[in-house]
């Protein structure tokens, strides 16, 4: 899927190719972003559940073994005899990968970093929060490595991610609160980085059976993002690889 740009002197053809997982919260912050911003991509999507992103294929795609991984492939012109030159890029890290579409693209929609400065350091602030100090310590892999830890104690594992999305949802609930910011939007009056952020983990707390009535802003705050129209595009259940039948590691059997 291309995107084209084009000057006095060259026209650059852009192509995103996006691999990720409909389940994935990082790769729903990826989706999120590229449908906010009206960008065309093609999906393939990368089975977390089998493990398909350790097997050689994927690493020689991102070595990293982790998704989201956003290929950008650009194709630049020269409209005065100047050649053609091709470049190929793998973008990782969803908050960067945010980043870069925010930056290369302003002209489609507005950017998901306010411009007052004390605005912009609250939502990327509130997206670090989640991004590094939520997320990590629920991900499936390293509840994997927990319960094989500790005795195939998956309830002791549960209890884990339990206790950090409670301890710091309660933290946000009143660090939201204490700003006073509007609840209609995380940070401003449009749509943020926070908010992309924000969404999927709210959906990762009810799967880790935690009810987000106990945090009434962030319940609020999460209903008003879900209407976001490109958060809600990239909803897991609207991914051609969501399977309503595959268990988490939660539920799946011992």
């Amino acid at each position: 899927m291309t995107s084209t740009t084009t000057n006095s002197t060259t026209t650059t053809t852009t192509t995103y190719i996006l691999y990720g997982a409909a389940r994935s919260s990082c790769s729903w912050r990826v989706r999120s972003m590229l449908e906010h911003k009206g960008l065309k991509y093609e999906y393939r999507p990368v089975s977390l559940y089998s493990g398909e992103q350790h097997s050689a294929a994927f690493k020689a795609v991102n070595p990293a073994e982790t998704v989201p991984a956003l290929i950008v492939e650009t194709i630049t012109s020269s409209t005065d005899g100047g050649g053609t030159r091709k470049s190929t890029h793998t973008l990782f890290e969803s908050l960067a990968i945010i980043d870069y579409l925010d930056r290369v693209h302003p002209e489609s929609t507005h950017s998901v970093y306010p411009a007052d400065p004390i605005e912009r350091a609250y939502a990327i602030a509130i997206a670090e929060m989640i991004v590094s100090g939520i997320q990590p310590l629920q991900n499936s892999g390293l509840m994997k490595v927990y319960v094989e830890r500790n005795g195939g104690d998956r309830e002791a594992a549960l209890n884990f991610s339990q206790h950090w999305i409670e301890t710091k949802f309660s933290q946000l609930e009143k660090l939201l609160k204490k700003l006073g910011l509007p609840d209609r939007h995380t940070i401003g009056d449009r749509p943020s980085v926070a908010d992309i952020c924000l969404v999927p983990q709210v959906v990762n707390a009810g799967r880790y059976r935690l009810d987000i009535d106990r945090w009434p802003l962030l319940k609020r705050l999460y209903e008003s993002g879900l209407q976001i129209e490109g958060i809600w595009k990239a909803r897991p259940e609207n991914q051609v690889d969501f399977d309503p039948n595959v268990k988490s590691w939660i539920d799946s059997e011992k």
